[in-house]
């Protein structure tokens, strides 16, 4: 990756862009940054290595959809990320030329970050940085997608063999709905890519 040219081409997007070496720099960063505010995360393997929500909940309110222990709790989880200030969403892959893609299962991932909030932060890390927007697309599909199915134990084709998307009918499958951001959106009224150094999540 050419962290410059990628830094250089999100700004051109309208992101502003903080870069950190480690993940515990970038939780840290997060930290410090947010007090007393209201805060909904997307369910994400990368945050959740991050340990934000229980960095984060200790002096802010934190809605966090992956703390439901129902399908009930997971949709009224979901609905209160939607209304809240700010909103942190990892991303299935970027683009050196500046665009991210995020599949999604429910819709929740995808809606909370397009429109509403004060702030949407995306977490980026290194993994999940290609060359063009084609190969992320492709990324997204056939790595992230498979590896979440993957860890969530799901009886999806994809799962099973862990080597590419399948395009299945299964009735547990979680890509349903692909966002590509090719710009920050309007309904947003700051948005800030957390990019990372390191390796983490699918």
């Amino acid at each position: 990756m050419n962290t410059q040219a990628f830094i250089t081409a999100l700004e051109k997007n309208l992101y502003k862009v903080s870069h950190f070496a480690t993940a515990e720099e970038a939780a840290d960063y997060l930290d410090k940054s947010l007090d007393g505010r209201e805060i909904g995360l997307a369910c994400s393997a990368t945050m959740s290595e991050m340990g934000l929500a229980d960095r984060l909940a200790v002096h802010n309110t934190v809605y966090d959809p992956a703390e439901g222990n129902s399908e009930e709790d997971f949709l009224t989880l979901s609905k209160q990320c939607l209304t809240a200030e700010i909103y942190m969403v990892s991303v299935n892959a970027a683009a050196e030329t500046g665009e991210f893609v995020n599949l999604d299962a429910t819709g929740n991932r995808l809606a909370g970050s397009l429109f509403g909030h004060r702030k949407v932060y995306f977490i980026v890390t290194a993994n999940k940085v290609e060359p063009t927007l084609e190969k992320a697309i492709r990324r997204a599909r056939n790595v992230a997608g498979p590896e979440d199915a993957k860890r969530m134990g799901l009886t999806t084709p994809c799962a099973a063999k862990g080597d590419k998307c399948y395009n299945c009918s299964a009735p547990d499958r979680i890509c349903n709905g692909m966002a590509v951001y090719l710009r920050k959106m309007e309904g947003v009224e700051e948005a800030e890519v957390i990019l990372i150094d390191e390796a983490m999540g699918f």
